[in-house]
């Protein structure tokens, strides 16, 4: 068997048993922070321009947050860009992967289309989630030396929702796949030079996976072999022959994804919550001399910008991200605005800063992201803490309450309190929803 009929073998068998209540929940959460990183998204320069350049036109699809209608591919790849465009969308840490912003872009849209129940849109969700990090896994840090892994595997994630929704048998869901893996697109130089393109990564992924679901069903097929065969996905993006794939549904991967606490790269957080405890424990800004970032060798090269000026920079920079800690105390949308970014304190701060790989620190990734911040002040005293996880990754989650803070925090500045309550109403109660049409203040 394939690794892509393997997969789709199981995706089908799951329509047997309900969804457990636990992974019913997670999906839920995992919509709630998705509108969470879409709302405030949408409203970045990357996506704004995508959707001036595109004009959406009429359709059974919706945009969000603006509710205006347009077309199921469209839907998938402006929801999906916008999605990934503030960096505050999921994370599957032991992959290298952010899950939600393509696969669930994917679903929604097709579920407008097919005007879905709330509970097949969550099992779809489910679905992609399971399918996208699975083959994440497969391809391993390897894969993302060079290629981000939310463009490329981010499509069979969505391909995956798509396909769930639409019923897909068993042969056509591979060929879905299959029709996926020839779609993948996502170069790492991308966001590691400035540019804005990164977040059309995700939405490329959603919109390809939507139209590989699409297409497949209506008969045309792909390679079954495409991820592990001579020339296929595994050989060409990670250099594995033989690709293969485990622990499907063991446990389901949206029960352990990191939810975001802060707006910038995940490879910078475990800094940025070091600093912050530090800040909490009496550190005087004023009086810091020097700063010094111990973490892994993925975080410096990713997150490695020592001088940003540009939010899209700010957000990939260790730097920048510990020094707006300290000065703002949290760093979420306010850490980007332009009055931050030209903060002397924060410049001042980043000037003092030294990151460095530590070898004991890097044998933990990427099943722990850790990092140590030291503190030094202008009397010579030291201060320092180790944080050996991130808030929010699955050993350290946010509560439902620290979720809906969160959506509470970013919603309301873009829609208004009383809109989006009644959004963050209808979302908890997705799983007793009878058709995706009853969210009408999306």
């Amino acid at each position: 068997m394939t690794v892509v009929a393997e997969l789709a073998e199981f995706a089908v068998a799951q329509r047997a048993t309900p969804l457990a209540e636990n992974v019913r929940h997670a999906a839920v959460r995992a919509t709630v922070d998705w509108v969470s990183a879409t709302v405030p998204g949408a409203d970045t320069r990357a996506a704004r321009a995508l959707t001036e350049a595109l004009v959406p036109g009429p359709g059974p699809a919706r945009l969000i947050p603006s509710g205006r209608a347009t077309d199921v591919r469209t839907a998938a790849l402006l929801n999906g860009t916008a999605a990934h465009a503030a960096e505050l969308d999921d994370i599957y840490r032991d992959a290298f992967y952010h899950p939600g912003a393509p696969t669930i872009a994917a679903a929604f849209a097709v579920a407008d289309q097919l005007d879905s129940s709330g509970e097949d849109f969550l099992r779809a969700v489910t679905i992609g989630y399971e399918v996208g990090a699975r083959i994440a896994l497969a391809v391993g840090p390897e894969h993302y030396r060079n290629w981000h892994t939310t463009g490329t595997v981010g499509t069979f994630g969505a391909a995956a929702a798509a396909a769930e929704l639409l019923r897909l048998d068993a042969d056509r869901f591979a060929g879905a796949l299959a029709l996926a893996a020839t779609m993948t697109a996502g170069l790492q130089q991308t966001f590691r030079s400035p540019s804005t393109g990164k977040p059309l990564h995700a939405g490329h992924a959603a919109e390809a996976g939507v139209m590989a679901a699409l297409a497949a069903g209506k008969g045309l097929a792909g390679a079954l072999d495409v991820l592990e065969g001579p020339a296929g996905f595994g050989v060409a993006t990670a250099g594995i022959t033989g690709l293969s794939v485990s622990g499907l549904g063991d446990p389901f991967c949206v029960t352990a994804t990191t939810v975001k606490y802060h707006a910038c790269c995940g490879h910078t957080f475990a800094a940025i919550d070091a600093a912050i405890e530090l800040r909490a424990d009496g550190i005087r800004v004023e009086e810091i001399a020097g700063i010094e970032i111990d973490t892994y060798e993925t975080a410096t090269r990713v997150a490695g910008r020592a001088d940003p000026v540009e939010p899209e920079e700010a957000r990939f920079s260790l730097a920048y991200t510990v020094a707006a800690a300290l000065v703002l105390g949290r760093v979420r949308l306010r850490a980007f605005a332009p009055e931050a970014l030209r903060d002397p304190l924060i410049r001042t701060l980043m000037a003092r800063t030294t990151t460095r790989v530590d070898p004991e620190l890097d044998k933990l990734a990427p099943g722990r992201r850790a990092a140590r911040v030291r503190i030094t002040d202008r009397h010579g005293t030291s201060r320092e803490r180790l944080r050996l996880t991130r808030k929010g990754d699955p050993d350290d989650p946010l509560s439902d309450d620290e979720l809906k803070e969160k959506f509470d925090e970013l919603v309301p500045a873009f829609l208004g309190r009383p809109r989006a309550e009644s959004i963050a109403d209808a979302l908890w109660k997705l799983p007793v929803l009878a058709r995706m049409s009853d969210l009408e203040s999306l």
